[in-house]
């Protein structure tokens, strides 16, 4: 072997092997599943599971996801776990409508996503009903197992592109009310401008 440095001067046939081609919209696509960061809005047992998922056992942190943000505007994905009372409604969409864009909701549990077996005029039946949903985890409550299938689940979706127009169905951000059985009068939640 000798000590030299040599170039070669092939021109542009040297330079094929260099270059990927593909979409931009592709690569972003492939960013946000790998950069996409946690708000937590644990409200019952099953935030003990989403605690769970976060140890080095599951590795969140392949997914960018290791650190759970205290801060709305920090996030981008809300992992809504437990049973939503009419009372914590109009919070839940503030921090919702404080996140940044695009930001992504999973209902974990079948209380976050049905209301469970709580059909009351306390708890809203379903997230649903206050914040779009985007992947839905079921179980009562679901093991850190099944919160990791929901997370891949909506990676894929975002790879695929499939859920970027979601906010179409909901209007923009309309007045969503929030009605239960025997509630006297309906809580109504609009954005902040």
């Amino acid at each position: 072997m000798s000590d030299k440095l040599t170039f070669r001067n092939d021109g542009i046939a040297g330079l094929e092997h260099n270059f990927l081609t593909g979409k931009l919209e592709d690569l972003v696509q492939w960013t946000r599943t790998r950069s996409s960061w946690p708000a937590t809005f644990g409200l019952a047992c099953c935030a003990i599971e989403m605690m769970a998922t976060g140890g080095s056992h599951y590795d969140l942190a392949r997914y960018g996801m290791e650190v759970f943000r205290a801060s709305p505007r920090q996030a981008d994905i809300m992992i809504v776990a437990g049973r939503v009372s009419q009372k914590m409604a109009p919070v839940l969409r503030e921090i919702y409508d404080q996140m940044m864009n695009p930001k992504w909701v999973i209902s974990m549990g079948v209380c976050a996503s049905t209301g469970g077996m709580f059909n009351n005029y306390a708890l809203v039946q379903g997230v649903d009903q206050v914040v779009p949903v985007d992947v839905y985890v079921p179980g009562c409550p679901p093991g850190p197992e099944t919160l990791m299938h929901g997370i891949e689940t909506l990676h894929a979706s975002i790879r695929a592109g499939e859920i970027l127009g979601r906010r179409e169905r909901y209007n923009g951000g309309a007045n969503i009310h929030i009605d239960g059985p025997n509630l006297p009068q309906a809580v109504t939640v609009a954005p902040r401008s």
